[in-house]
Parts: C-alpha cells; structure tokens; sequence
C-alpha cells in the first residue's frame, strides 16, 4: 500500500485542527477534525471552492440549528426537522457537496442544552469553521502536488502499453483473450488520464511558470491525450477485424506492418524530445518521410479492396476502411502534436524547460 501526499496531508491537518482548537479551549475540539478530514482536497483551487462551499453550507446549518432552538427547542422531533429544512435550502442553492457537514453542524449545535446556548452555538461553530481553515493551509503550504509530473508518466506509460499490443497485433503475436482484457484495463487508465488532466488544469500553484506558459503546457497535454486514444482506437480495431487483417494478402499486410511501425517510433521519440530525452532533429525525419506516403498506401489499400471484392455482395471487408481511417487520424495527430512541440520547443525558451522526475503512478 502506496502513502500518498493526500494520505499525510489528511493527518497533518486533523493534528493541526484539534492542537488549535485544545490551545483556545475550544468545546468539542473534535468537530474541528471531523471538518478537517472533509476538507482536504486533492488541488488548492478544489481546496478553495470547497472551503467557500462548505463556509456557506456550515453557515446556513448554523442559523437554521440556531434559530429553531430559539423558537421551538432542541428536541429530536425538530433536529430531524431542521435537518430537512437545511438539506432543501442547499440543495436550492446548488451546495450539494455540504450537505452532511451542514447536518453535522446541525447536530453539534442543537445537542447542546444550555442557558448561554447562543454562546456555545457560536463557539461550536467556530470550532467546526476552524477544522476547514486548517485543512485549507494544509493543503497550500505542504506537499503541493506535482500532476504535470503525473499527468506525463501516465500518458507516456498508457501509450507505451498501446504501443506494444499495436506492435504484437500487426505481426499477429498477440493473444486475443489477453489483449481483450487489456483493453478494458487501458480504457479504465485513460479516463484516470482525463481526470488527471483536470487536477493539471484545475491547479493553480504554478509559481515558476506564468499563466500563459501553463497554457501552453495544457495543449500540449491535451493533444498528448487526443494522440493516445487515437491510437488505442486503432488497436480496439486490429483486434476486433483479427481474422479479416489476416485473410489480406501479404503485402497489403506488410504495407499496414510499415505505417504503424512509423507513426509508433514517430510518437515514441516526440514524447523522449519534450521531456529532452532525445535530440530535436534525429531520426523523426525518417520515420515522418515514411509517414508521408500515406497517399500511396491508401491507393494500395483502394487497388486492393475495389480489386479483390468488386462485385461482391460481401461487404465485411469494407470495415477494413475504419482500420486505414484510424491510422491516418491517429498520424495526423502525432504530426500536429509534433508541431506543438516543435514550436514550444522554439520559440518559447525562457519557459519550455519541462523536468519530470521519475515516479511510481
């Protein structure tokens, strides 16, 4: 079991909650680090919507517990009462996510049985508020996640992935119960890639880098992620048409062996030049050149189809299309991703130093 930031962030915030709230003689100091566990989130810009959030819905929990003790008292019959007029109101006001700290709010207020109960209400919810303020300088001052560093190994990991069963499908060495598994495997990681991309985005602690330069970063990630599905796309397709790809002659067969094996070295060696790890001009001009008779290889595979099954009623072998239509997107985009980096590589130089430190996913 892997001890993640967020692990250690959670405890260091409930120590820090209930050490505040112990050191001003708090009641209850535990509300604080029931508040703090909610609280911790996985980006400070999540973490300040929520603290603004929860500011809101505790508040509103607050007044209601407040005034329905005023007016009707603490029984259990108007706690459960209050609790349905808090949940409403929320729910109006879009603060879903606060909805079960509202109610702890409720509950921690309205227990108390007490002549200076607007006092201890108060004071119990500066105790609950205390909680999220810690949380919420947990979260900006230790361990700030480094997602740009995630974000990448997990695109370059999936895509490797992607790349090998490409490789094993076009020489027809792979097995067809492993791979159908593996898709599903590798689809579940690319929506963890979406969401990773998200947190990158949604991440505001970015002080080396500007705005603008963050920007550009973001469209490099993004065209990363177009670029790995496009070619996962083709290996759901090599191995759902196995048997028709096989029954192709030898050297349409070939020719489909060749292109792939381009664009594969193609977008292996764009993803080593961003992060440095190979040289700007090598051998993508090769591999591009090859890229570049896609013209020729549609012809071929035209000549072929039109050759082989015109007349015939079988139109199974047209499906073979979506395979020559998914390599050539999927080159395009490896070629426009190439050109993004080509360009931040060039002209952005006080901001393209991109490190990324090795890491367990």
């Amino acid at each position: 079991m892997k001890l993640g930031a967020r692990i250690l962030k959670t405890g260091i915030a409930i120590v820090l909650a209930l050490a505040i709230a112990r050191a001003l003689q708090l009641p209850s100091p535990v509300f604080a680090g029931i508040q703090a566990v909610f609280a911790i989130q996985p980006t400070i810009y999540r973490s300040y919507k929520t603290i603004v959030e929860q500011v809101q819905g505790n508040a509103i929990g607050a007044a209601i517990a407040i005034l329905t003790v005023v007016f009707f008292g603490n029984h259990i019959v108007f706690v459960g009462l209050a609790s349905i007029v808090a949940i409403l109101i929320i729910l109006k006001l879009k603060l879903d996510n606060t909805v079960g700290l509202a109610l702890v709010t409720i509950i921690a207020i309205m227990e108390v049985q007490n002549e200076q109960f607007i006092q201890f209400a108060l004071l119990r919810f500066g105790t609950i508020m205390l909680g999220i303020l810690a949380a919420f300088v947990v979260n900006l001052i230790f361990m700030p996640p480094k997602y740009e560093t995630k974000l990448f190994l997990h695109i370059n990991n999936v895509t490797e992935d992607i790349l090998k069963w490409i490789r094993l499908s076009t020489r027809n060495a792979s097995d067809y119960q492993l791979l159908k598994l593996d898709i599903s495997k590798i689809s579940e990681r690319l929506y963890k890639t979406d969401e990773l991309y998200k947190l990158y985005k949604e991440d505001r602690n970015t002080f080396k880098i500007s705005h603008t330069a963050k920007n550009r970063r973001l469209v490099i990630y993004r065209q990363m992620i177009i670029a790995v599905k496009k070619s996962f796309e083709i290996l759901k397709r090599l191995h759902h048409y196995e048997n028709e790809i096989q029954q192709l002659p030898e050297e349409l067969q070939k020719r489909i062996q060749e292109m792939l094996d381009a664009l594969i070295s193609y977008h292996e060696q764009i993803l080593l030049k961003f992060v440095g790890k190979a040289k700007k001009k090598t051998e993508l001009e090769e591999v591009h050149d090859v890229y570049l008779n896609r013209k020729e290889f549609m012809d071929a595979f035209l000549d072929e189809i039109i050759e082989e099954y015109s007349g015939s009623k079988d139109t199974q072998s047209f499906h073979l299309l979506y395979i020559v239509t998914s390599i050539l997107e999927y080159g395009e985009q490896v070629e426009h991703l190439d050109m993004l980096i080509h360009s931040f590589q060039s002209f952005h130089k006080s901001e393209n130093e991109v490190k990324i430190k090795e890491e367990n996913e």
